[in-house]
């Protein structure tokens, strides 16, 4: 945001000015960007999972048996997350939404870069596997803490009456991460070729990562707190002061509002379950059991993920005028009627309706994504949202994204058939629904109809 020297400051260094219109989207575009470099790094694992990863550390002598590996690699960064997300969450609502987003922005790039340098099975032996889920692991610790702190940077910016859109900018970050990552692997491959891409093509996108350091540097000296972070930190200061003691963001959110968490993360869990099943369950499905090209399938991938770059913040707009949870939950029955014809059309093995498929499917993610950042930060107080949200969204991961392509790969190997892919989505999809119901209930209102019109920071 705009700082000049002579504004104003309070005793947390940051301007006690309303942020200018300017000053706003300096943060929302640092946010949206912060988000979408961090999730091209954590994507380009899962890209590599299905594709190479097999093959380079976890060697055997079944193809399926090597991508069950990997996935479960790439699960591995889920289970992670939520303490990513905890640890980020605590030392957000003590200190700052920003330093935790440039610290998880680091961590990430490092991790990435790491993996990008790592030695195959064949030259250093067991040590390979091990050291690529350790990194993997590092991965996760990194993108649980950095969605809380770009989510809250735009949410806790936005001008009154545009939270669900300004939360959505964050979330565009998910299909630039996607489309990014495809584009890199596809120019590796045509650079390198099969062999060559086989070999050591695929470390390329890993090692494009290191950029996200610089983007670190520019919010580090560039973007100030939030308003809502500032105002929460005085009043409960002032609270802490008159009661002599420290709260634990951690310790309200297990004792008080534990049910609210496990709620919103048994909401999520299809959206990230039928996310990852089709950025890379898909991927190695239609290449390893349909025979489709490689390059082919990415390409589909591609032109998908640039439709949610106007579905996701259409969606977010409308949740700011109906409701989140009215768009939310739209979102939970297309999915669950979609999950059959959609894997019907993959079935076929045609490029056509693979993307047809997929292209609907991704529609109803959208509906879901666009409202979920206001979503989320809406149904906590600032003291705690950091937490409470992260906690929430984390939990999804873990319950759906993290396993869906393993589970999706043992399902198909156990039962020779995509449908029961297609009814492992459905029941996330019921669970969606009745925990988006409960939630219906103990939401405040700015989540259930209408939005309230409080200040741009508030809960």
């Amino acid at each position: 945001m705009d700082t000049a020297p002579s504004a104003p400051h309070d005793s947390t260094g940051g301007s006690t000015t309303p942020p200018s219109a300017r000053g706003r989207r300096r943060v929302a575009t640092a946010a949206a960007l912060a988000s979408a470099v961090e999730w091209y790094d954590y994507f380009v694992f899962g890209i590599a999972a299905a594709l190479v990863l097999g093959d380079a550390f976890f060697p055997s002598g079944s193809r399926a048996a090597g991508v069950l590996a990997s996935f479960a690699t790439f699960a591995v960064g889920f289970l992670a997350r939520p303490v990513g997300g905890v640890i980020a969450g605590h030392l957000g609502d003590r200190h700052g939404r920003k330093p935790m987003l440039v610290l998880a922005l680091t961590v990430m790039g490092l991790a990435t870069t790491a993996i990008g340098l790592l030695p195959p099975y064949d030259t250093i032996g067991l040590a390979a596997p091990v050291l690529l889920v350790v990194l993997r692991l590092v991965q996760g610790i990194a993108v649980g803490a950095q969605w809380g702190g770009a989510m809250l940077m735009a949410t806790e910016y936005a001008p009154e009456g545009r939270r669900g859109l300004y939360g959505s900018l964050v979330q565009l970050g998910v299909p630039i991460g996607v489309m990014t990552a495809n584009t890199v692997f596809l120019l590796a491959g045509a650079v390198t070729g099969e062999r060559a891409f086989g070999a050591w093509g695929w470390r390329i996108p890993f090692l494009v990562g290191v950029l996200v350091l610089l983007l670190a540097r520019y919010i580090h000296t560039h973007v100030e707190e939030t308003p809502a972070f500032r105002a929460a930190e005085r009043e409960l200061a002032a609270a802490e002061q008159a009661a002599g003691a420290r709260r634990s963001p951690l310790g309200t959110i297990l004792r008080h509002h534990l049910g609210t968490v496990l709620l919103a993360g048994g909401s999520f869990a299809v959206n990230t379950a039928t996310f990852y099943i089709l950025i890379t369950g898909v991927l190695d499905y239609a290449t390893r059991s349909l025979h489709m090209h490689r390059t082919s399938v990415l390409a589909v991938s591609l032109l998908v993920s640039l439709t949610q770059l106007a579905l996701i913040p259409a969606a977010a707009a409308l949740s700011d005028r109906v409701g989140r949870l009215r768009v939310y939950t739209a979102g939970a029955v297309g999915l669950l009627l979609w999950a059959v014809p959609m894997f019907l059309l993959i079935d076929t093995a045609s490029l056509l309706w693979l993307a047809v498929g997929t292209f609907v499917g991704s529609c109803f993610l959208s509906i879901m994504y666009g409202p979920q950042a206001a979503l989320f930060a809406e149904l906590f107080t600032p003291e705690m949202r950091y937490t409470g949200a992260s906690l929430g969204y984390q939990i999804s991961a873990v319950l759906g994204g993290g396993l869906a392509p393993f589970v999706m790969v043992l399902l198909l190997e156990a039962s020779g058939t995509s449908m029961a892919v297609s009814g492992y989505i459905m029941v996330l999809s019921v669970l969606a629904l009745v925990s988006i119901r409960l939630l219906t209930r103990r939401a405040p209102k700015a989540v259930t109809g209408r939005p309230a019109t409080g200040p741009a920071g508030g809960a």
